[in-house]
């Protein structure tokens, strides 16, 4: 048997905790079960599967997002691409079209001639080179105007002149004094044209 203490309070026994002592402290910040706060589990459960389930979406939307961004790139890099392209080949093929027209003039010009052996000979040779680079040019897409007889589009055509003539309506073209060519459905050279213009009339 333990004796008092001297102010009459009981102490603990020698080696012994106190009350205090023996029971165990929570640490600041540690997790309370769901329980001692009263919450149910599978509620808790259900809101953390839909905050999971809304960042999920919210990701997918953001890869489909960039998805979309990077196939618009894409669409666009190539598109720049073949623009540039196009644009160097048309550039080739503009650099072809004076030889065409002298080639052209050659023709004419031999027709008009008076016909021997030598002037038969070099006119077939010109005839020949004209009609391999006409093919050779539309192999690769190269299409002449139409502007004779067609009304003026000042899109395609490039009036040089415009002569009063009532035989044809307003704006026709009614001489080509140089060809023009499209390449794919894009102007390479407009053509060069006469247009009519109805003549003016006079005061009386």
């Amino acid at each position: 048997m333990y004796g008092r203490p001297a102010d009459g309070s009981e102490g603990p026994p020698e080696g012994g905790a106190t009350a205090t002592e023996s029971r165990p402290s929570r640490s600041e910040g540690a997790p309370v079960p769901a329980e001692a706060e009263g919450l149910d589990p599978l509620a808790q459960l259900q809101a953390e599967l839909a905050s999971a389930q809304n960042e999920k979406a919210e990701w997918h939307d953001r890869f489909l997002r960039k998805a979309a961004e990077f196939d618009n790139y894409r669409k666009r890099t190539e598109k720049e691409k073949a623009e540039t392209a196009a644009l160097a080949r048309s550039a080739v093929l503009l650099e072809l079209l004076p030889i065409l027209d002298a080639c052209a003039r050659a023709q004419e010009s031999l027709a008009a001639a008076p016909g021997n052996d030598v002037l038969g000979r070099y006119r077939e040779g010109v005839e020949l080179l004209y009609k391999q680079l006409s093919n050779t040019l539309a192999k690769l897409g190269v299409a002449p105007i139409e502007a004779l007889g067609e009304r003026f589009d000042p899109n395609r055509h490039e009036a040089l002149i415009r002569e009063e003539n009532p035989r044809y309506p307003e704006n026709t073209v009614i001489e080509v004094l140089r060809e023009g060519y499209l390449y794919k459905d894009r102007l390479l050279r407009p053509a060069q044209v006469k247009v009519a213009v109805q003549p003016r009339k006079q005061d009386s």
